[in-house]
């Protein structure tokens, strides 16, 4: 298994699940949606990028900013 921390690890789905903490079955649904971040086809295997999963991770929206007072 590759870890993130290698500059040109190859990633497989049970990895990319285990990095954002959700289900394999998440993963396989971002890729059948074409929502999810890039991906290889190395023959029949998909393999992710460490750094497209870095890139990814890096435009989802993020929570609990404060908002500007006055705004309520």
């Amino acid at each position: 298994m590759a870890t993130a921390s290698t500059p040109d690890a190859l990633l497989n789905e049970h990895d990319v699940a285990r990095i954002t903490g959700l289900s394999v079955a998440s993963v396989r649904r971002w890729r059948l949606l074409r929502q999810g971040p890039q991906y290889l086809k190395i023959g029949s295997a998909v393999r992710y990028r460490s750094q497209d999963i870095a890139a990814w991770l890096d435009t989802r929206p993020t929570g609990g900013e404060s908002r500007v007072s006055g705004s309520r």
